[in-house]
């Protein structure tokens, strides 16, 4: 499969763009600003000891101290007093847990821990009963024979003068021996430069950045089926060929630096396909469309047949139009970063086979996303339930925010509606209290409709109350927005 990697870098952001087949698959997105500190690690010194709370103030070059916990310092155990452990003055490599939020500031830990794509390092662990390096399994890998056939080729794959701990990320078990092995690569150099700095530097400053995006993007998402990574920025091209040299060395042939006259995200419409995924509907080439909703608890994901009607009969038509629908949903999942749970409402079919038949599009499709998913079978309303790992924010919410007018409800009410709660509140407060006039400050839709077709129902209110009702259109409300002053 043709694949290339497209990075559009400028100082507010970087963009990237997995190619397939000439059409977009995944894109990710980091915003400069908002990237945190977490997984930074840091050469610190200890300013402040607290007994009392088993805890320490950390000094690491930030505008606020850091916290540290006594359960966060490497090798203790339950019983170890933070005054035994650390003093006033101490120099320690800590890593961060917590960004600094508000008035507090990082938490921090020594249990250093340098994640990589199917592995994640712990320089300072090892088996308690022996100096063999000590090799731990992520949970959601279940089948012990799967976890202990995982721990033995890592074990095969480790040198003779390994230290530290390995855990074994789940992600891991579809890796080929070749890739963990450049994942070992990556991590000890990773851990070797920072030994190295450490020698450089005086405290408090930074040892190791957490990877950006780019790197991330050569750590993490480029493999053997990369073609090329095309890099529209001539100083990060530097940038990333250096870090590829060091960690990646295999991808460094693979890296260009995209010169064309037209924009890198251009030449496969990118940012069109940035919009579209952005939007409810997902129109299919048969005719047919999905409708896409994204809440807190779930996505749910509804396909229907729109103008296509087929060459033979309906069945024939839905089988049709659910097979393309497999092949899209598969694609939007990557493209818009949907994670969690997701519920599918096929058109209904009325053989197994068929059912069979879409069931195996959709997981043969998901079988290229990098995060890993589950699909159940049809369920006895006709639905099909899956999840798919979060790996990050979804697109939406990386680039877009609740609306202002309706607060992420995805409606308003109507000018009507708001007509008549108006009405029914200067009852409310005609009955508590007996000011001179009432005045309406509203949106100016919603005063028109108190001119035009409610003036009548406005009237009656008015000889009811015995007060007079002035009107004030106000631009800057909303349609739900609106005031009763009391005179």
């Amino acid at each position: 499969m043709n694949e290339e990697i497209l990075i559009n870098i400028t100082p507010q952001e970087t963009r990237v763009a997995l190619i397939q087949q000439a059409a977009v698959q995944e894109l990710q997105i980091e915003r400069t600003r908002q990237r945190g500190i977490v997984g930074n690690i840091y050469l610190a010194k200890v300013v402040r000891v607290l007994p009392g709370m088993q805890s320490a103030f950390i000094e690491m070059g930030l505008e606020r101290t850091a916290f540290m916990h006594v359960a966060d310092i490497a090798q203790q155990n339950q019983q170890t007093q933070i005054e035994k452990v650390l003093y006033e003055g101490q120099t320690l490599i800590v890593q961060v847990l917590k960004d600094p939020l508000g008035t507090k500031g990082a938490r921090l830990t020594t249990q250093i821990s340098i994640a990589g794509r199917n592995l994640v390092y712990l320089p300072q662990s090892q088996k308690e009963s022996s100096n063999e390096p000590y090799i731990g399994v992520s949970q959601r890998i279940e089948n012990q024979d799967e976890r202990d056939a995982i721990k033995a080729r890592i074990a095969g794959l480790l040198p003779s003068n390994q230290t530290g701990g390995i855990i074994v990320r789940t992600i891991a078990q579809d890796a080929t021996d070749a890739e963990l092995t450049l994942d070992l690569h990556y991590l000890k150099t990773t851990w070797e430069t920072i030994l190295a700095s450490v020698n450089q530097k005086t405290a408090p400053a930074l040892l190791f950045q957490d990877l950006s995006l780019a790197e991330r993007v050569l750590r993490d998402l480029a493999s053997d089926k990369t073609m090329q990574i095309r890099v529209d920025s001539a100083e990060n091209f530097e940038r990333l060929n250096r870090f590829a040299e060091t960690y990646t060395p295999n991808l460094v042939g693979k890296l260009t630096l995209h010169r064309g006259e037209r924009a890198l995200f251009d030449l496969f419409d990118v940012d069109a396909e940035i919009n579209k995924a952005l939007g409810r509907r997902v129109d299919l080439k048969s005719g047919g469309y999905l409708m896409i909703d994204q809440t807190e608890s779930m996505t749910t994901i509804d396909v229907n047949t729109g103008s296509y009607v087929g060459a033979r009969n309906l069945d024939d038509t839905v089988f049709k139009t659910n097979l393309e629908a497999a092949q899209a949903i598969a694609r939007q999942l990557r493209l818009r970063n949907l994670g969690g749970i997701i519920i599918i409402d096929f058109i209904d079919m009325l053989t197994r086979e068929h059912q069979e038949a879409v069931l195996s599009e959709l997981k043969r499709n998901l079988e290229r996303d990098h995060a890993r998913s589950t699909v159940s079978q049809f369920s006895a309303l006709g639905l099909v339930e899956m999840t798919r790992k979060r790996t990050r924010e979804s697109l939406a919410h990386i680039l877009c925010e609740p609306c202002a007018t309706c607060s992420g409800k995805g409606e308003i009410k109507t000018a009507q509606t708001i007509c008549y709660e108006i009405l029914r509140e200067i009852v409310r407060e005609h009955r508590q209290f007996n000011p001179r006039e009432f005045r309406i400050v509203a949106s100016p839709d919603v005063i028109d409709l108190f001119l035009e077709e409610e003036n009548q129902f406005l009237a009656m209110l008015g000889d009811f109350v015995a007060k007079p009702i002035r009107l004030q259109a106000e631009g800057s409300f909303k349609q739900e927005q609106y005031d009763i002053v009391l005179s």
